[in-house]
């Protein structure tokens, strides 16, 4: 196990109505915020109005800043540090998902500082201060709510790129799983994709000894592998989407990747992708790491034979640990 040390000084408030809670929780930073959003699905499911009414209750004077889109554009986040600046706002709010959190972060990390943002995702300059973020998540699948990175697209070239810096993680995030009963199959597939491959780059990791971790990666694993396929059926399920919630939060928190190297090529690989075809996140990560599994396994045969074994019920072969490692899954829930 390798030596680690692990913060995570997000605040979770997680269930029912804990959006009604987020001007107490933002009037502990700021009394004067930007409110950043992405293409209107907010107002649709009522969440902007409860929103709002409960930053007006604090007494806390925001500006609204729309328009986020999924691969989140290097433009806006521009737009949005200038507007945070001249109207002298000290605090950035994010209600959506990963996207939507990503460039809060970005421009929070922008507005104290004197060159262009795009230094920090172009390794040009090292994150030293940063507006407090506060989270409403609507789409449980990038865990930004409460990691350490953030992604956003330059237009210029295509570039997408991250930054990573324990500055990053949100002062708290509010999650009520009742908000996501509106995504469609589709969103609901890409988060769980997402989800799935956060964990996954933490599991297939060259560090040895850390059992621990393994099961619970494996454990994550397992659960929304049976909980994917439950909430696509019964899409307004609570409990469901509580669990699909949840799972998204500690995929991607660091828990899992306590003593271990993460393995990552998937996902830059993927960014890739993304940035140039602008698909969802989570799609390409679907068509990423399967190759990437059958291009690499051979590394280390024994621990796809594990993942296959725990997560997907096969049976281990100790003749042939390959044969179990290839197996399809059709066959091992057969």
């Amino acid at each position: 196990m390798e030596n680690f040390v692990l913060s995570i000084p997000t605040r979770l408030l997680f269930g029912r109505g804990m959006e009604d809670r987020l001007g107490e929780e933002t009037v502990r930073y700021s009394r004067r915020v930007l409110l950043l959003y992405g293409t209107g699905s907010i107002k649709r499911i009522g969440l902007y109005d409860k929103v709002c009414r409960s930053l007006r209750q604090a007494g806390i004077e925001f500006l609204e800043f729309g328009g986020v889109v999924p691969n989140p554009r290097l433009g806006l986040v521009r737009e949005a540090i200038e507007v945070c600046r001249k109207d002298k706002l000290d605090m950035v709010l994010a209600v959506g998902g990963g996207s939507v959190i990503d460039s809060a972060k970005a421009v929070s990390i922008g507005v104290p500082y004197a060159g262009d943002v795009w230094d920090f995702f172009a390794k040009q300059a090292t994150v030293e201060e940063a507006l407090p973020v506060g989270v409403v998540l609507t789409i449980p699948a990038a865990g930004s709510e409460s990691s350490i990175g953030a992604v956003i697209t330059k237009e210029e070239g295509l570039y997408k790129r991250d930054v990573v810096s324990d500055i990053l993680r949100p002062r708290f995030a509010i999650l009520n799983p009742e908000v996501t009963c509106s995504l469609s199959a589709y969103q609901t597939a890409c988060g769980v994709a997402d989800i799935v491959a956060h964990i996954l780059e933490r599991y297939f990791t060259p560090t040895s000894s850390v059992d621990l971790t393994d099961r619970l990666c494996e454990a994550a694993l397992k659960g929304v592998v049976h909980t994917a396929p439950l909430v696509l059926q019964q899409p307004d399920d609570y409990d469901l989407r509580a669990e699909i919630m949840w799972a998204g939060t500690v995929a991607h928190n660091e828990t899992l990747s306590s003593g271990r190297v993460g393995d990552w090529a998937s996902h830059m690989i993927e960014h890739e992708l993304s940035a140039s075809y602008d698909v969802p996140h989570g799609a390409g990560l679907a068509v990423i790491f399967p190759a990437w599994m059958r291009f690499v396994y051979k590394h280390d045969i024994r621990r796809f034979a594990r993942f296959a074994m725990r997560v997907w019920n096969v049976e281990y072969d100790l003749d042939n640990p390959e044969r179990t490692a290839l197996k399809k899954k059709v066959e091992a829930v057969g």
